[in-house]
């Protein structure tokens, strides 16, 4: 099911860089275990292609990405990934949009939020858990410097534990990151539209 609002959308996106990618064939063998161990599609993304000119510096954004939004324990997979939809929706990063929503509703087996969050984020969410998370991401994205200990109490007051909102905060910034380099790097590719018959 495909989920669109605001430009925003649930289908399966391409990326394109601006910037020269690193061809496998010219790859070192330091790039190629970097790509590797970052994604499973990362030798076959224009993204990781791009970053990998920077092997180093792309080893340690994946080991950090990767510990914050598929570590055990704390904040739900799903509730990242709704967080994170949430940022890049604010962000205005359709790529990122994308592909977390595509992972929430695998998750959570429903798309309900994600719908409400391309379509207005600051009243989005299916319970009142989730409009906190939301409304917690966006804050966070929007006015970081005035975030503070009411921004918390309203998360605990939805029954967050002080893990679960360290790994909201964390999903949340590394999307501030994530959403810059797709933004300034490069473009969504969108899939070309069906032939009609």
């Amino acid at each position: 099911m495909t989920t669109t609002a605001h430009g925003f959308t649930s289908d399966t996106l391409g990326w394109r860089a601006w910037l020269d990618t690193v061809s496998l064939d010219a790859a070192t063998p330091d790039q190629l275990a970097v790509l590797e161990a970052s994604h499973p599609q990362a030798k076959t993304s224009d993204y990781y292609l791009l970053l990998v000119h920077l092997p180093e510096i792309l080893r340690q954004r994946s080991g950090v990405f990767n510990a914050i939004m598929y570590g055990p324990g704390g904040l739900s997979r799903a509730e990242r990934e709704l967080a994170s939809t949430a940022v890049s929706r604010v962000n205005g990063c359709v790529y990122c949009a994308s592909v977390h929503a595509q992972r929430f509703a695998q998750l959570a087996k429903r798309t309900d939020a994600i719908e409400q969050v391309f379509d207005d984020p600051a009243t989005a969410g299916t319970t009142a858990r989730e409009r906190a998370i939301i409304r917690y991401a966006i804050a966070l994205t929007e006015r970081p410097d005035t975030v503070d200990a009411s921004d918390i109490a309203a998360l605990e007051a939805e029954g967050l534990t002080h893990e679960e909102i360290l790994d909201l905060s964390h999903a949340v910034a590394i999307f501030a990151w994530a959403n810059r380099l797709m933004l300034t790097l490069g473009e969504p590719v969108f899939p070309e539209p069906a032939a009609s018959a």
